[in-house]
């Protein structure tokens, strides 16, 4: 199979694109009353019994393997928070995403959407999930998380929103990113950590994995529960790290790190708070005799990365970094 390039590149010769799920469990409903539906429009009138059995917790995976991958080991990209593998796919302005970079680098790709996210589907609440979905709203993307702005600068007309001096994302095409965004549930890390790490059992020869924000936590958790599988791992801003007094970071002395970090995190509590954890992470892992790469962009003179990294317009710089780092480890 080969695929062709819109933008000069040469052809990528692909041996086999698919997809499979990860984990799941059946899960039984009773007691919910009768509905009926009208499944598509002039239809019938069809009842509905909505106990029974369904399926909840698996995790989805896209693939994408190589004719002549040049890597030794596949690339596992796992989304932050709210997101889903997209985010690694195409960036919001139409520019090709990173899996389409570390395709071209030789890397065969398995992006995944975690537990209750895009295409691994959700499960009822209250009655398997204890609780309702949080839903991000564009102002906690622009001001808070994935720092486009400072404090007070989002507004629903576009020529009102302000962005920071210097920023790398394409604010034009925030609406775009915004749809990347799908509920999320807070009571749901046993089952995406377990659906990880059994992602990783399916790979002998080992792995690199490289997470965003969110999926931070779960890709250094990984790595402790299979440092023979883990060849290296990535952690682009993550927003935990696993808690040093509690984990024994010699588990991973062999598996080296990367942490990077974009800009303006100063200037967003959320990241002030959130960052802590990695550096007492880094700090132990280092302690244990762990080769820990820590890199903040502005710090090497690349200034203005928001954390949406895969989708600035400097995209392709920073994977770039990962790359170099990677080819040292591998």
């Amino acid at each position: 199979m080969e695929m062709r390039m819109t933008d000069q590149q040469p052809t990528l010769r692909v041996r086999d694109i698919g997809s499979f799920h990860v984990g799941g469990h059946m899960v039984r409903l009773e007691g919910l009353p009768a509905r009926v539906r009208v499944s598509t429009a002039g239809g019938p009138v069809h009842p509905i019994d909505p106990n029974g059995e369904v399926m909840a917790g698996q995790m989805y995976v896209q693939y994408v393997c190589l004719a002549e991958p040049k890597s030794p080991v596949p690339l596992l990209m796992w989304h932050g928070g709210g997101m889903t593998g997209v985010n690694w796919e195409t960036t919001p302005d139409g520019r090709p995403g990173w899996q389409m970079f570390f395709l071209r680098a030789g890397f065969d790709t398995y992006v995944s959407d975690a537990v209750e996210r895009g295409r691994a589907s959700w499960a009822p609440f209250p009655q398997v999930y204890p609780e309702a979905p949080y839903f991000r709203t564009a102002k906690e993307v622009w001001e808070e998380v994935f720092r486009f702005g400072p404090v007070g600068s989002w507004h629903t007309d576009p020529a009102r929103r302000r962005t920071h001096s210097g920023l790398r994302f394409p604010a034009a095409e925030v609406e775009a990113f915004l749809c990347q965004s799908v509920p999320r549930w807070s009571c749901n890390d046993v089952a995406t950590q377990r659906a990880y790490d059994a992602l990783l059992r399916r790979f002998d020869d080992g792995v690199v994995i490289l997470t965003h924000s969110q999926g931070g936590n779960f890709g250094m958790t990984a790595a402790l529960h299979a440092p023979e599988r883990a060849r290296a791992v990535i952690s682009l801003e993550p927003s935990g790290a696993p808690d040093p007094e509690r984990t024994d970071a010699r588990l991973v002395k062999d598996v080296p790190h990367l942490f990077l970090w974009g800009d303006y995190l100063d200037q967003h509590p959320f990241w002030l708070k959130s960052r802590t954890a990695s550096e007492r992470w880094r700090d132990s892992l280092r302690d244990a005799g762990c080769a820990v790469t820590w890199i903040d962009l502005p710090a090497i003179g690349i200034h203005g990365n928001s954390h949406a990294l895969m989708s600035d317009d400097n995209s392709d710089v920073v994977a770039g970094l990962v790359l170099d780092w990677m080819r040292r480890q591998l």
